[in-house]
């Protein structure tokens, strides 16, 4: 399956999804993920229309915004993986946004980097409903999403989470959790589903 092909198969998958459930498809934001996937591709994927992306790593974000110049100021960067105190500052200074807050002392730094680049950072904390992955335990979240609104140098705007490899009907435990933590927090943003269950959230 080509990249055209693939991703008018997502929307139209997104499409029906939303509808299904009265909600509006154009609100649901699609992130394509492209760790490991070189710039050829993600100009490709510009091209059909991808303007949001997301990665794991920050040097391998930075190596290819780098690559792809001009390209790269129109996209919106998303920082998905499991972020290191030693990278906070820079991922605070390549992302649009940053889905993998789960610490104290990373909110705090990416914060403090924020301030001086004179940014606001809109953040997803992530929580580990599942069990098996990183973030913050969902007993801890809503004391923790209430402690780090207080720096100045980001915006908590939802939570993410990732479900366990499993089959797609046996996530919905993990996404109605997800979606119970954002209304205690009064969170509307929610970062979770990948193209193989996300039909399910």
């Amino acid at each position: 399956m080509t990249i055209q092909e693939n991703l008018k198969n997502v929307k139209e998958r997104i499409r029906k999804s939303a509808l299904k459930v009265n909600r509006n498809p154009e609100e649901i934001k699609l992130i394509a993920v492209t760790k490991t996937f070189d710039v050829d591709i993600i100009k490709k994927a510009f091209s059909l229309g991808i303007t949001s992306i997301g990665e794991t790593k920050v040097q391998e974000a930075r190596e290819k915004q780098e690559k792809l110049g001009d390209i790269s100021r129109k996209i919106e960067w998303h920082m998905i993986g499991n972020l290191q105190s030693n990278k906070a500052k820079d991922a605070a200074e390549i992302f649009d946004c940053i889905h993998s807050i789960d610490r104290i002392k990373i909110a705090r730094k990416v914060s403090e980097s924020c301030l001086r680049l004179n940014k606001k950072m809109p953040v997803l904390v992530q929580v580990n409903v599942s069990g098996i992955t990183h973030g913050i335990k969902p007993e801890e979240a809503v004391d923790f999403i209430d402690e780090i609104k207080k720096l100045d140098g980001i915006q908590v705007k939802g939570l993410m989470t990732i479900a366990p490899l499993v089959e797609p009907e046996k996530t919905r435990p993990y996404f109605r959790k997800l979606r119970e933590l954002a209304m205690a927090a009064r969170l509307k943003q929610l970062s979770m589903g990948m193209s193989n269950d996300f039909e399910l959230q």
